[in-house]
């Protein structure tokens, strides 16, 4: 049988291309509701942010690291695991957080923060998390990570946009109310058609495979949405940011891994499974665990 190290999917340099211009709008349509005053939130709310950050950061890629090595996936499959961990919080995280009546702005600002540090902390963490798994894999996975060329990359697709995106908001905001909202809802119907076109391409491999990627994004997702929620917890955050930080922690931009994987490692068939259904199951995830913590009540103490 062919191991999943040697799957390739059908994706060729055409469909490459539209994939990076397709994400590139969307991080435009994300950076029209990007405000300066959404990076202000950390002076006002410093340890909510915070926490989220290193949630997003630190804890993701960590419980990811720890899962790997309890249920050893395949080679292939772990570095997909690790990738997506590394990338930033999707960008339907903040409409998540609004159906959990979690903290949206803090939502927003987690989103923001972790988007423009992508730049920097995705290739730096996946270099340092897949170099930690290399050396302990007990299958020797043949993964080159050039954190130099990744930078560049997401520079390209998503530093750039997300600069011009913001430009526009803030030179012309009166354009940019008439605008956004189409904008995102375009951006996303032609992400998702993409999507959905490259699925159904790879239909007979996805069905052929799925069972190998089911449980482990099920995991995985499950997981970072729990590593989020009870980090906050520990913290005694109010419930309502720990809601914000258990979303973001779950909602990761999985398109973002697919560029890295069709970019750098010839589509390899693990990593491509895992961040391609991430994408699919983390927005029916997330619609029910969203549900779920709007279920709780936020309590408001009042003084006497």
């Amino acid at each position: 049988m062919e191991t999943l190290d040697q799957l390739r999917l059908n994706f060729n340099q055409d469909s490459l291309l539209v994939l990076n211009v397709c994400l590139g709008f969307v991080m435009f349509g994300v950076a029209l509701a990007i405000k300066l005053s959404d990076f202000k939130q950390i002076a006002h709310h410093p340890t909510s942010v915070i926490i989220g950050l290193v949630s997003q950061i630190f804890l993701l890629p960590l419980l990811t690291y720890l899962l790997i090595l309890s249920i050893q996936p395949h080679p292939s499959i772990a570095m997909g695991m690790i990738l997506v961990a590394c990338c930033p919080g999707g960008n339907i995280s903040n409409f998540m957080t609004l159906l959990a009546k979690g903290n949206a702005a803090l939502s927003v600002s987690i989103t923001a923060f972790s988007t423009v540090a992508a730049l920097i902390v995705t290739p730096l963490s996946f270099t340092l998390w897949g170099a930690l798994y290399s050396n302990s894999a007990q299958e020797v996975v043949n993964i080159r990570i050039d954190a130099l060329e990744i930078f560049k990359t997401i520079l390209l697709i998503v530093g750039i946009p997300l600069v011009l995106g913001m430009w526009v908001a803030a030179k012309f905001p009166t354009l940019t109310a008439k605008i956004i909202k189409p904008v995102k809802i375009i951006s996303l119907v032609i992400f998702a058609g993409f999507i959905i076109g490259a699925f159904a391409a790879n239909f007979e491999i996805f069905l052929h495979y799925i069972q190998y990627v089911v449980l482990v994004v099920f995991l995985h997702n499950s997981i970072a949405f729990a590593g989020g929620y009870y980090l906050g917890k520990v913290f005694s955050l109010p419930l309502a940011d720990t809601k914000a930080i258990a979303i973001e922690t779950g909602i990761q931009n999985s398109g973002l891994a697919l560029i890295l994987i069709f970019n750098f490692y010839d589509g390899m068939g693990g990593m491509a499974l895992v961040a391609g259904w991430w994408g699919i199951w983390d927005i029916i995830s997330g619609l029910i665990f969203a549900w779920i913590l709007s279920a709780i009540p936020i309590r408001i103490k009042v003084k006497s």
